[in-house]
């Protein structure tokens, strides 16, 4: 409590600043376009993401689309690295909900602490790759996190990848489920992920990324689960030794605006902001895919000893986790599975196969 009595102090006092320096934090129009194309207004943004990220460079690059179509009077004010909140990720989500915060990326994970129904696309082997989840995400699954954020106060604006994600650690290689016993993992703090690797008596311990590096470092984690990407933007192959391709989980972002902050725009500039997420995740999609490649041979050639398992192999991981899967789907129920089409057949569509 005192925490995040301390972590609102630093944000009250950070807005106060900023908007008596500058006038940076406002969603007011403060004047108008003479042309009556866009108001001018400065919306602020938060994400937990480093410089490095993928969640920052899909909203320094919706920032730059913003402004560029609106001719400068549309400005995205963005900080990462959760800095509006003191590196208090809960904190920023909550912000964001409530309004003190206009926009924000989150990881769905995370975003759970609202509603553990935005985890559902997050139980395991739902998707077998990057294509799959990109698609089943813009045909249904959108909606369904629409409907679910409307209740906190939120407008889905769009979503990109986090990571399919892996199994990395310094331990040992892992081949099969005992492999995985007692290995002190860093996980998210949403359930899914601790219930996951719970299944395989590991040790799951919930973990900030910002604290993910040093934990590792000073042995108190051995292991962690994220994808290629988010590895090498955190350094995280400069101090692992192995990595096992999972792909059990896929995870992603979530783009949100805070519903009293969108509804004071105007109307043009309500859809100029959602074409531009859309654009600027569809480049992210694209880009991470296409980097994860070249990632995945580097970390090959710096030494990493990446084991890729035979379908049998993987068949022993997936059968142990049915009944976590079972339960998972019931909890989420029956509207949540048909949005993410979870157990259903799904079209294939050219593009990523990793």
């Amino acid at each position: 409590m005192m925490r995040r009595c301390l972590a609102s102090v630093f944000l009250l006092l950070t807005v106060l600043i900023l908007a008596s320096g500058c006038n940076k934090q406002t969603t007011e129009t403060q004047t108008w376009d003479m042309d009556g194309e866009y108001e001018k207004v400065r919306l602020v943004m938060t994400a937990n993401g480093t410089d490095k990220g993928i969640e920052t460079l899909t909203a320094r690059r919706f920032a730059k689309l913003v402004k560029d179509a609106s001719r400068g009077n549309v400005h995205i004010e963005f900080y990462p690295n959760d800095e509006l909140t003191g590196g208090n990720t809960n904190e920023a989500v909550r912000s964001v909900s409530e309004g003190a915060i206009d926009l924000g990326a989150y990881v769905s994970g995370t975003m759970s602490m609202l509603d553990p129904r935005l985890e559902v696309a997050t139980i395991p082997w739902s998707f077998e790759n990057y294509a799959e989840a990109r698609q089943v995400i813009d045909d249904g699954g959108g909606d369904y996190y629409a409907k679910v954020l409307d209740n906190y106060g939120l407008v889905y604006l769009g979503s990109t990848h986090n990571a399919m994600r892996q199994l990395s650690n310094n331990r040992n290689p892992i081949r099969t489920p005992e492999d995985m016993q007692g290995l002190r993992i860093r996980v998210l703090g949403g359930e899914v992920y601790r219930h996951f690797f719970s299944e395989f008596d590991a040790e799951p311990i919930p973990l900030g990324w910002s604290e993910l590096n040093i934990a590792i470092k000073q042995g108190v984690i051995e292991g962690q689960d994220n994808g290629f990407f988010l590895m090498r933007s955190g350094h995280l192959d400069e101090i692992q030794k192995y990595m096992t391709v999972l792909n059990y989980l896929y995870e992603n972002y979530l783009f949100v605006a805070n519903r009293k902050s969108f509804d004071r725009l105007e109307p043009k500039t309500q859809q100029l902001i959602r074409d531009k997420m859309r654009e600027a995740c569809e480049w992210s999609r694209n880009y991470l895919e296409a980097e994860e490649k070249k990632i995945r041979a580097e970390f090959e050639m710096e030494g990493m000893e990446i084991i890729d398992l035979t379908p049998e192999e993987l068949d022993a991981f997936k059968d142990q986790v049915r009944p976590l899967r079972e339960k998972l789907k019931e909890k989420y129920g029956a509207e949540a599975l048909n949005a993410f089409r979870i157990d259903m057949e799904k079209k294939h569509e050219k593009g990523d196969e990793k």
